[in-house]
C-alpha cells in the first residue's frame, strides 16, 4: 500500500487505546507529552530513554491522531531498532503499520531504492560492506602503485570515509595533505559508480544529494514524516545531521535524544557539536533532562558524576538513583597485563570458593586482543571459561562467498563480488588469467564479469582450460 493509499483509508483506521503515562517519572512524562516543535532530551545512562521514545510515539498515535506512517524514528543500531519496534507493537497492537523505525543507513537504503535513477544508479545497485570496501580500496592502491607501507590502507580508508561523512569530495580532501588519499578517493568513486555499487558512507552522502538536489523528493518525505525522532544524537556525523535537518525543516517536530557525556565515536566521524548546538539550530527547542538512573547504585553514580564533571564541553547534568548507595567501588592497579590476569583469576576463585557459580561470573575487556592474556591466566589457574562472540556468522568466509554469488546474480557489474568468487571453489583460474581479464576489462571499459564472457568468446586470450 502506498502512502497516498494509506491516506485515503486513514479515517477508517481503528482507534488505538489511550496510552497510560502514569508509570513514567516526571521528567520522562514531560518529554513524552511534548509532541510539537523541537525537543532536546538529555538522557543520562540508564535513565529510561528507550521507554520515553516508545511511549512518546505511542502517545502521539493513540491520543493525538498522528498516523503511524507519519512517524520516522531513527536509532543507532539494528538491535535498538528491533527493540523499539517490539515495544511499540506491544503498546499499539496492529497500529504501527507504515512506521519507519530504523537506522540512518537503513533509512537511506529505502530512499535510494525508491528513486535510484535520480541518485544516479540503476535499481539493482549493490551495497558494499566494510570487507568489500576494504578489498576494493586495496585493489585501487595496487593499481595506482600507492605504497601501502608509506600510506597504510586503514589510514587511507579512514581519511576517505571522514571526508565523505563531512560532505567533502575527494578533490577537497582537507583532512589529508598527501596525494595518495585524493587519488584513491577519486578512483573509489569511479570504481563504485562503474560497478553500480555504494559503500556505507555513500548511502548517507547519496541520500543527502538526492534530497538536496531534488526538491520534489524532499517535499514528499517532509510531508510524510511529520514526527521525527533521532536517538544517540551525540554520535551523529555531519551528513546525518544535514539529512535530519532537511527532513525536519517543514514541520519542525524533531525530537533528538542523547547524552554528550557518552559521545565515544569521534574517531568514526561523530560530531559532539551536533547535540551541543541543537539549541542554536532550534532556539525555540524545549530541553528535558533525564537524570534518574535505574541501572546503578549510588556509589557508582557518584564516581561517574565526578569523572564526567571534568569534561570540557558538556551540558550540566547529574545522575541520581533511589536504589541506595550499594557496594563501594574497588580498584586494582596492576603492574602489567599478566598481573591483571592473575588477579582476575584469583578473584574468580575466591568467589567460587564462597559458593558463587562460574556461570554467574563475567569478565568484560575493551578489545579482543586482551582476551589472549586472560585466557592464558585462566588456563594456568584452572578456571573454566567461554568466549562470547567470536566471528559473526555473516563474517565467515563461506557465507561471504555465497553472498558474493547472490550479489553477482543481481548485479553482474559488481567487480568485488566477481573477483571474490571467480576461483571459489577452485576452478583453475589463477592470478595470471585474472590479470589478463582485468586488463581486458580496463581497456574495453567493461565490468570484470562482462570481460570474462568476452575473453571466453575471443580466441587466444586465455588457454583452452
Amino acid at each position: 500500500m502506498t502512502y497516498d493509499q494509506q491516506t485515503l483509508f486513514a479515517d477508517a483506521a481503528p482507534a488505538a487505546p489511550t496510552i497510560d503515562l502514569a508509570g513514567l517519572n516526571p521528567a520522562q512524562r514531560e518529554a513524552a507529552e511534548c509532541t510539537r516543535g523541537p525537543l532536546l532530551v538529555l538522557a543520562g545512562a540508564g535513565s529510561g530513554k528507550t521507554r520515553v521514545l516508545t511511549y512518546r510515539i505511542a502517545h502521539m498515535i493513540a491520543d493525538e491522531g498522528v498516523r503511524p506512517w507519519q512517524v520516522l524514528a531513527i536509532t543507532f543500531t539494528n538491535k535498538a531498532a528491533a527493540e523499539m519496534r517490539e515495544r511499540l507493537e506491544a503498546l499499539l497492537p496492529g497500529g504501527t503499520r507504515g512506521m519507519w523505525v530504523c537506522t540512518f543507513h537503513a533509512m537511506c537504503v529505502r530512499m535510494l531504492r525508491e528513486d535510484p535513477e535520480l541518485a544516479g544508479y540503476r535499481p539493482n545497485f549493490t551495497i558494499y560492506d566494510d570487507d568489500d570496501s576494504r578489498r576494493l580500496v586495496k585493489s585501487i592502491m595496487a593499481d595506482l602503485d600507492i605504497d601501502s607501507k608509506q600510506f597504510p590502507l586503514n589510514s587511507v580508508r579512514a581519511k576517505i570515509s571522514a571526508a565523505k561523512n563531512a560532505l567533502v569530495g575527494p578533490e577537497e580532501l582537507e583532512s589529508s595533505s598527501n596525494p595518495a588519499d585524493r587519488a584513491a578517493g577519486r578512483a573509489l568513486d569511479t570504481r563504485l559508480a562503474k560497478a553500480n555499487a555504494l559503500d556505507f558512507d555513500d548511502l548517507l552522502v547519496k541520500t543527502f544529494e538526492l534530497l538536496s538536489r531534488h526538491p520534489e523528493v524532499l517535499e514528499r518525505y517532509q510531508d510524510r514524516f511529520r514526527q521525527i525522532s533521532v536517538d544517540e544524537y551525540q554520535d551523529t556525523n555531519h551528513v546525518q545531521y544535514a539529512i535530519t535537518n532537511l527532513l525536519a525543516a517543514r514541520y519542525r517536530n524533531l525530537m533528538v535524544v542523547g547524552d554528550d557525556d557518552q559521545s565515544i565515536y569521534s574517531w568514526r566521524g561523530a560530531d559532539i557539536q551536533n547535540i551541543l548546538d541543537f539549541e542554536k539550530d532550534y532556539p525555540d527547542a524545549r530541553v528535558v533532562r533525564l537524570e534518574q538512573n535505574y541501572r546503578s547504585t549510588g556509589h557508582i553514580l557518584a564516581a561517574a558524576n565526578a569523572v564526567v564533571a571534568n569534561n570540557a564541553r558538556r551540558k550540566p547534568k547529574r545522575l541520581f538513583t533511589d536504589a541506595g548507595d550499594g557496594e563501594k567501588i574497588r580498584v586494582f592497579q596492576a603492574s602489567d597485563e599478566r598481573d591483571e590476569g592473575r588477579w582476575i583469576g584469583s578473584e574468580i576463585e575466591k568467589l567460587h570458593d564462597g559458593g558463587t557459580s562460574y556461570d554467574d561470573m563475567a569478565v568484560f575487556y575493551r578489545t579482543n586482543a586482551q582476551s589472549r592474556i586472560l585466557e592464558d591466566m585462566f588456563l594456568r589457574a584452572g578456571v573454566p571459561y567461554k568466549i562470547v562472540g567470536g566471528t559473526r556468522f555473516f563474517d565467515r568466509a563461506e557465507v561471504r562467498d555465497v553472498m558474493a554469488y547472490l550479489k553477482l546474480v543481481v548485479n553482474p557489474d559488481d567487480d568485488v563480488a566477481a573477483l571474490r568468487v571467480v576461483n571459489t571453489p577452485r576452478r583453475g583460474i589463477g592470478s595470471t588469467s585474472i590479470s589478463k581479464i582485468r586488463t581486458y576489462a580496463a581497456e574495453n571499459r567493461l565490468s570484470f564479469f562482462a570481460a570474462c564472457e568476452a575473453c571466453i568468446a575471443e580466441q587466444g586470450l586465455l588457454s583452452p582450460k
